[in-house]
Formats: C-alpha cells, sequence, structure tokens
C-alpha cells in the first residue's frame, strides 16, 4: 500500500530527498476537497491526493517545476487554482494552494559491491540522509524480492547491475561518497582510478589489506596519478577505534566514518550570521488569502452579471 502525505514526508525527510508539501489552504465554491487536503510531491512520485483530476495535475505540474529549479529564492508560495475558469472542472470553485519546498539536505554515495560486507553496509547507510547507488556486475548478489520487501523503507537505495561497474562513476555529481569494495582486486583498480581522474569527490574509501593497498599505491603512480590525489583514499576503510574483520564489524566502522565526514562538512557550512527569516508568518499568509477570496469574489459577481446580461439578452431577443 502506498504511503499518505504524513508517512512520505517522514520518510523523505529522513532519507534527505527534495519534496513539495501542497496544501488547501482555502476555498470558494465547489471543490474536490476541503481546506487543510494534503499531498506530498516528488520528482517522479505524488503521496495521498488533493481530489485527483485536472486540479491535481496542475498542482503537481507546479510542484515538480519548483522541484526543477536551480535556485529558489521562496521556499513557500501561494497560488489560486479556478477550477471553472482556468481548468474546464465542473466544481466552478476556487482552491488556494499553499507550496512548501523541502530541499535535499543529504549527501551522494556511491558503494561499489554487495558482497556481505555492503549488504551489511546498506542498510546502515539508508537510515542517513542520504541517496545511496549501490553497484556489482553480478545480478544474484543483491537481496532477493523477498528481502527487498522487508527493507521497502529504504527507498533511497537505487541498485546497478553494469559489467563495467569503473564506468558509474562519471553518473555522479560533484562531492560524492565513493565506498570501493568489489570481489575483484582489479575492478576495484579501475573503479579506484576513475574516481582519482575525476577528482570532485568529497570521500573515496577503499577495502584493501596492507599489501594490497601497496601495489595499488604503485599502479596510481604508473597511472601518472599524482602522490596528492592518492592522499585523499581512506585505506584502511572505516574508523581507526572500530576494529574487527566480521562484516557487522567492517559496516558500522565504514558508516561511521562516513558519518563523521558529512557531519564536519555540514558543520562547516553553517554560519548562523547569514540566516535570514524564511517562509510566511500566519498574519502575512491570512492577508494574502483574504485578498485572493476578494479577488475571487469580484470574480464570481462579475461571471454572474454576465450571464444574467446574457439571459435576459437572449430573453428579448426571444
Amino acid at each position: 500500500m502506498k504511503m499518505n502525505w504524513s508517512e512520505a514526508a517522514f520518510q523523505l525527510s529522513n532519507n534527505g530527498q527534495a519534496y513539495v508539501l501542497v496544501t488547501i489552504v482555502g476555498v470558494t465554491g465547489s471543490t474536490p476537497r476541503d481546506s487543510g487536503t494534503k499531498m506530498v510531491v516528488t520528482e517522479n512520485e505524488i503521496y495521498d491526493t488533493i481530489g485527483g483530476g485536472h486540479l491535481e495535475y496542475k498542482v503537481m505540474s507546479y510542484a515538480q517545476k519548483l522541484l526543477s529549479h536551480a535556485s529558489r529564492t521562496q521556499h513557500q508560495q501561494l497560488e489560486q487554482f479556478k477550477l471553472g475558469s482556468q481548468l474546464g472542472q465542473c466544481c466552478g470553485g476556487s482552491a488556494n494552494m499553499l507550496f512548501e519546498y523541502f530541499p535535499a539536505v543529504g549527501i551522494n554515495i556511491m558503494v561499489f559491491g554487495a558482497g556481505h560486507v555492503g549488504r551489511t553496509l546498506i542498510p546502515l547507510l539508508a537510515q542517513l540522509p542520504a541517496k545511496i547507488t549501490w553497484v556489482d556486475s553480478r545480478a544474484d548478489q543483491f537481496p532477493t524480492s523477498a528481502e527487498s520487501n522487508r527493507k521497502s523503507q529504504y527507498f533511497n537505495v537505487k541498485n546497478i547491475i553494469s559489467e563495467q561497474p569503473a564506468d558509474e562513476v562519471s553518473t555522479m555529481p560533484e562531492n560524492s561518497y565513493f565506498i570501493v569494495m568489489t570481489h575483484n582486486h582489479q575492478m576495484d583498480f579501475e573503479i579506484s582510478k576513475a574516481i582519482l581522474k575525476r577528482g570532485d569527490f568529497h570521500y573515496h574509501g577503499l577495502i584493501a589489506s596492507q599489501t594490497k593497498w601497496q601495489r595499488f599505491q604503485q599502479r596510481y603512480e604508473h597511472h601518472n596519478i599524482s602522490a596528492d590525489q592518492v592522499k585523499r583514499i581512506k585505506c584502511p576503510i572505516g574508523v581507526a577505534n572500530v576494529s574487527g574483520k566480521r562484516p557487522m564489524e567492517i559496516a558500522i566502522s565504514v558508516a561511521a566514518e562516513i558519518i563523521e565526514t558529512y557531519q564536519i562538512a555540514l558543520n562547516n557550512k553553517v554560519d548562523d550570521s547569514k540566516i535570514t527569516k524564511k517562509g510566511v508568518h500566519w498574519k502575512e499568509l491570512k492577508a494574502i488569502l483574504s485578498d485572493l477570496e476578494n479577488e475571487s469574489e469580484k470574480l464570481n459577481e462579475a461571471e454572474y452579471k454576465l450571464a444574467s446580461n446574457n439571459v435576459i439578452k437572449s430573453g428579448i431577443k426571444q
């Protein structure tokens, strides 16, 4: 069963995904739903309904335009939709919609490898405000359908089956987090080399023994990768104080390092001196709604007079 608007807002917020919360804040005349009705809109999905029909389609399209804008100066917008004159719905009333934009606040993580550690790590990372891309060349290594159903709440995880996992590196945005832990050393090297070549990563972790790591460093040098770039790799991966070789121990260590890394970056971005007022105060909202309702009443009165005149003219002609 699909989530309602409150469940969706909770999950999307926890996972750091962008969405628009749509609320009917005022109605005049006949409308499909009453004031207070809500709906959540994401880039590709809607949760709950404000009544369906052309009104819901227009509202969804408007919300998705807000999500697609490169820059947004307002996180709240109020719009009026006239069901009769604008949308051609037989209801004939009008609805005032409050659009509240909640931006993505998380990080982008790409995990290479669906082995024991990868399968243990993903449920931990999926509970962070993050968009996760999970890559492996082996389709049978990903969770079965039964396991996927039990983990359906992790809808911020996208599985990719790729014969050349290194090619997927280029699909990630800048400042992404990369975790490399495949079953194949050559594959690990090709992935790691691709990450280093693009250079705009925020985190690059590599699971490796001391021998593997030494060999990789020699190979990086042969491929003209600078020592400064190599120093940015977290190898051995994970926090030093969490040791152990069990999949759960390694996964917790890696997850802890990811959390520490993104929290440091997040704290560096926060500057209280630059925080300004956002949103619409309830008094401002009340005034705007009052103006919209007055405008709607004037329009309805004008439409009524026009219709009456037409009836009178029609009677005279007869």
